[in-house]
């Protein structure tokens, strides 16, 4: 079995990016400046979309499973890219939220090791939760070596359109020449009809960069980063209008995200339209994949949404077309998003060693038709996501080691174990029946997330349930509230679990036995 192993070795910015000027310098001096038709190294044009599912496509990402495309939104391009590409069933972006997952896709680490795990602001002893979240980064440090930085070595001109939402100055200081700037979600939202979330806008300035440097014979690496599905009401009214006219699906029926799910597909057109008029697609790498999954998911085949780590918040659509990609493809190896890091390093010929921390293996031979295993540091994925977003779920983090899957809960401290190739919607818990397999899960991603000095959650000393005793509302905690409390014990019913440990439990008994006979006001 043939596996790709990266370098071990490292390097730091300083020292790469002088490194990087002498090998451009040097590649000057010998006339490598080459016309197009003597071009060798492939271009990079890596789109990512916003809050778009696993299924938000009309582009089923799972051969076997009909349910992995929507029933609803229409997206002609992304079925033409999928036709020509491989798409891959079990892709995960590396968090549910969006920051996080951006930062890594910079930089080749996870969000625990990045110590960036959250996008908005973050709950304090104040908000009254059971546990305090950490703190997360703001901005993309200047000591953190990019992946535009690694391809200019390479003699890349680079460029970043749209989306940055990392801080750090914005894309210019972290190795792209051409950019929008240190943009966020409210940059998106005055653009409205006939340039939805700036979708048409950011296509068009992709194109002439793209015309520029081919008619140049410089390689480039673009990344494309959609404000869409943001502001979907922004979307174009003709679109919006052609939606109202047809019948809903079981599972996605939202005309307006409906109707900038397809406008973000024309943008997607547009770029494919300007690699095939350019004549480039023989040397050019198109790559389409979300930042996360879906808002208010879960209603589809896969379980959760944006903010939680079940399927439905990382599983991810991924489709990648170039060169000696079988058309019409599936590939049902696991990958997550750290994997493109090293897998353009290698596409586009980067000499110098990965920096040092990379998490992901380069899926170049998967892209060529090869069946081994992608190679990484670690060979389980880990996702960390100590935070209150999903209601249900609270701070919790996941392991997935070969088909099994595991949830630890850090407010209640159990965990879910899943086979996902046979329960890909996280149904059947077989923590119980296979203990064992739960308990070596456990062990490894603790042992991970010690390894990279993940943040984690901490309990608040201002924490009180607020829950009362007095279940029938009567005024006094009597005989009647026990008799309520026995039919619920042993249940999860949230109003009888006065400790919110996710059951109602011995725990909970003494709490109302403490109550007993006092007022419930």
């Amino acid at each position: 079995m043939t596996r790709y192993t990266h370098k071990s070795a490292s390097i730091d910015r300083r020292d790469f990016i002088h490194l990087a000027g002498l090998g451009t310098m040097g590649a000057l001096v010998l006339g490598l400046d080459a016309p197009v038709g003597a071009q060798k190294q492939p271009n990079f044009i890596f789109m990512v979309s916003d809050d778009q599912g696993w299924d938000g496509l009309s582009v089923q990402m799972h051969d076997a499973i009909p349910g992995s495309k929507s029933d609803f939104y229409r997206t002609p391009n992304l079925e033409r890219l999928a036709q020509q590409g491989m798409r891959f069933s079990a892709a995960y972006s590396p968090s549910p939220v969006c920051s996080p997952t951006r930062c890594s896709l910079q930089t080749g680490k996870s969000p625990a090791q990045n110590r960036w795990t959250k996008a908005s602001p973050i709950l304090t002893a104040a908000d009254g939760r059971k546990l305090i979240p950490p703190m997360h980064g703001r901005n993309l440090s200047n000591g953190e070596m990019t992946i535009a930085e690694m391809l200019k070595q390479a003699g890349y001109t680079t460029a970043h359109y749209g989306k940055w939402h990392l801080g750090g100055g914005g894309p210019g200081r972290h190795g792209y020449d051409v950019h929008d700037g240190n943009t966020g979600n409210r940059d998106a939202a005055r653009h409205v009809d006939p340039n939805p979330v700036d979708i048409f806008g950011m296509s068009r300035r992709a194109n002439a960069f793209m015309e520029e440097n081919t008619e140049a014979g410089k390689p480039f690496f673009i990344q494309l980063s959609y404000y869409a599905l943001h502001y979907p009401r922004n979307a174009l009214e003709s679109t919006r209008q052609a939606y109202l006219n047809r019948p809903r699906g079981d599972v996605h029926r939202n005309v307006n995200r409906a109707a900038i799910t397809e406008d973000l597909d024309t943008g997607v057109g547009m770029i494919m339209d300007q690699v095939e008029k350019l004549g480039i697609g023989d040397h050019t790498y198109l790559i389409y994949m979300s930042d996360n999954g879906a808002v208010g998911g879960g209603l589809g085949v896969l379980r959760g949404s944006k903010g939680s780590l079940w399927e439905g918040g990382i599983r991810v659509p991924l489709i990648i077309q170039g060169p000696g990609i079988e058309p019409n493809t599936f590939c049902d190896e696991r990958v997550v998003g750290v994997d493109l890091f090293p897998t353009l390093c290698e596409l586009g010929g980067v000499s110098h060693p990965l920096p040092s921390g990379i998490e992901g293996g380069s899926i170049a031979s998967l892209l060529s038709g090869g069946s081994s295993a992608v190679e990484r540091p670690r060979e389980e994925l880990v996702f960390h996501f100590p935070h209150y977003q999903s209601e249900d779920d609270g701070p919790h983090s996941a392991i997935i080691l070969g088909d099994f899957k595991l949830l630890k809960f850090y407010e209640t401290d159990d965990v879910r174990l899943y086979d996902l190739a046979n329960d890909i919607g996280e149904q059947n818990d077989l923590s119980k029946d296979m203990g064992e397999e739960a308990m070596r899960l456990r062990e490894r991603l603790e042992q991970y997330l010690e390894s990279v000095d993940a943040q984690m959650p901490v309990p608040n000393p201002n924490y009180t349930t607020g829950k009362s005793s007095d279940f029938n509302g009567d005024g006094q905690i009597d005989f009647q509230d026990f008799l309520e409390f026995a039919r619920a014990y042993g249940s999860d019913e949230a109003r009888f679990d006065l400790d919110n440990s996710g059951r109602v439990d011995f725990a909970d008994f003494l709490r109302f036995v403490q109550d007993f006979g006092s007022s419930g006001n």
